[in-house]
C-alpha cells in the first residue's frame, strides 16, 4: 500500500452557470443617468445640442460647414436622446435580442469620425467666426465623448456583457465518493 495516498478520499466538484436575468416590464428607472453609460450619453445630448446652437446663430449658419456640423449634431442628438429614453424606460432590456452594444458601437464609431471631420471644418472657419470656433471646441469634446463611449461598447460587447440586465452566477455544489 503506497504511505503517500490515503486509502478513502472524497470529491468535491464545484459547477458555476450563469443565468441571464432581464425584467421585460415597461419601467421608469432614473438611476441610470447616474451609471457611466447614462452620463455619458447626458453629456453626448448636451454637447450635440450646444454645438448646433452655436452654428445656427452665425450669420455664417448657411455655409456648407455650417449645414455639415448642424446634421451631424442634429443626428448625434437625437439618436443618443433616443437610446437614453429607452435605456431610461428599459424599452432595450425588454428587446434584449437585439444587439445594442453592437448597434451603438457601430453608432459611437462613426460618429466619433463624423465630428472629426465637422469640429475640423469649423474650426478652420473659426477665424472668420467665432461661433464657429466655440462651435468646433463642443464638437471636438464631443468626438472625444463618442471615442470613449465607442470604446466601452466594443469591450462590454466583447466580453459578452449585456446591454441592460445582468447575468447572475449561480454556484452548484455535489461531493462525490468514489466506489470501492
Amino acid at each position: 500500500m503506497d504511505q503517500g495516498f490515503p486509502g478513502q478520499h472524497t470529491t468535491t466538484t464545484t459547477v458555476t452557470t450563469t443565468t441571464t436575468t432581464i425584467q421585460p416590464n415597461v419601467r421608469f428607472d432614473p438611476s441610470y443617468v447616474r451609471t457611466l453609460p447614462g452620463i455619458l450619453k447626458i453629456v453626448q445630448v448636451i454637447l450635440n445640442l450646444l454645438g448646433f446652437i452655436c452654428i445656427t446663430v452665425s450669420i455664417y449658419s448657411s455655409h456648407s460647414r455650417g449645414g455639415w456640423f448642424n446634421t451631424v449634431a442634429m443626428g448625434g442628438f437625437w439618436f443618443t436622446g433616443v437610446l437614453l429614453v429607452l435605456y431610461l424606460f428599459h424599452i432595450v432590456e425588454k428587446f434584449s435580442k437585439i444587439p445594442w452594444l453592437k448597434i451603438e458601437f457601430i453608432f459611437c464609431s462613426i460618429w466619433t469620425v463624423f465630428y472629426l471631420l465637422a469640429a475640423s471644418l469649423a474650426a478652420d472657419y473659426g477665424r472668420v467666426s467665432e461661433s464657429f470656433a466655440v462651435a468646433a471646441f463642443f464638437g471636438f469634446c464631443a468626438m472625444v465623448v463618442y471615442g470613449y463611449d465607442a470604446w466601452l461598447k466594443f469591450n462590454a460587447a466583447r466580453s459578452g456583457a449585456l446591454a441592460q440586465g445582468q447575468h447572475m452566477p449561480k454556484q452548484v455544489s455535489t461531493v462525490t465518493s468514489p466506489a470501492y
